[in-house]
């Protein structure tokens, strides 16, 4: 065999041919015996990932299960009056009034702690009479003049009339009040007193183009001061509603 023919076939041997028959130039002997080895070391390797599959699979039976992700957590008596005490030494810093609800938040979820003397309606409106009032209850299209104090959960004060020195008056029916507002208003008596919890489904619009950040539940002290018929009043183009 010439020198030129002995390059070649370690050429050859050399980049691993795969089959006796593809590349004729090469030593049969030699070619297959370099297909047996390529053969036994990817039997070897199968051999091992089969070993640390059967090894990983093992394990995973053994070993104990981990608790489930939050959302299927259930509720931790001790987590739930940890946050109770909280809201209410929050709401003590606060000065909130007497029998103010304590508010149990974990993220989204809130859960309201009343006494017996409030009542829950259908719609989610939670409302106590403190003073029930005398007359008749106004009606939509009539003026209501009011006094109210509005906390937030902690019970801080975010709003008062009688700190503004003038009631509100507002016509009902016209969507110028919250909806749980309305609610919790339009059937009460002049004179009367109440404690409106409003719950976000029937509160205030949030976003940045709003007073309220966040949607959470609103607490409003009411004092129903009187009830005014309204009439339309119209001067040439002007338009108006007048209530007396």
């Amino acid at each position: 065999m010439g020198a030129f023919s002995r390059i070649a076939l370690l050429s050859d041997v050399s980049h691993g041919s795969s089959s006796c028959r593809r590349r004729p130039k090469i030593n049969p002997w030699l070619a297959c015996k370099l297909q047996g080895f390529r053969e036994q070391a990817l039997d070897s390797m199968e051999k091992r990932n089969r070993r640390i599959l059967i090894g990983f699979l093992l394990g995973a039976s053994i070993t104990p299960a981990l608790p489930c992700s939050g959302k299927t957590k259930k509720p931790n008596p001790y987590d739930e009056k940890r946050l109770l005490e909280q809201n209410k030494r929050i709401q003590r810093e606060n000065n909130a009034p007497e029998d103010f609800p304590s508010f149990i938040r974990e993220g989204f979820t809130v859960k309201v702690v009343t006494t017996d003397k409030y009542i829950t309606r259908d719609s989610g409106l939670i409302l106590w009479d403190v003073a029930v009032g005398d007359g008749e209850c106004p009606k939509p299209g009539q003026q209501v003049t009011f006094h109210y104090i509005g906390y937030n959960e902690s019970g801080r004060r975010i709003d008062s009339t009688y700190l503004q020195g003038s009631p509100s008056k507002v016509r009902l029916g016209i969507n110028a009040l919250i909806p749980g507002f309305e609610e919790g208003i339009i059937d009460m008596k002049p004179g009367g007193k109440r404690r409106i919890i409003v719950p976000p489904e029937l509160g205030p619009p949030v976003g940045p183009s709003t007073f309220f950040s966040s949607k959470q539940f609103e607490v409003f002290d009411v004092e129903l001061v009187s009830i005014q018929d309204c009439r339309r009043r119209t001067i040439g183009f002007y338009s108006d509603f007048v209530c007396s």
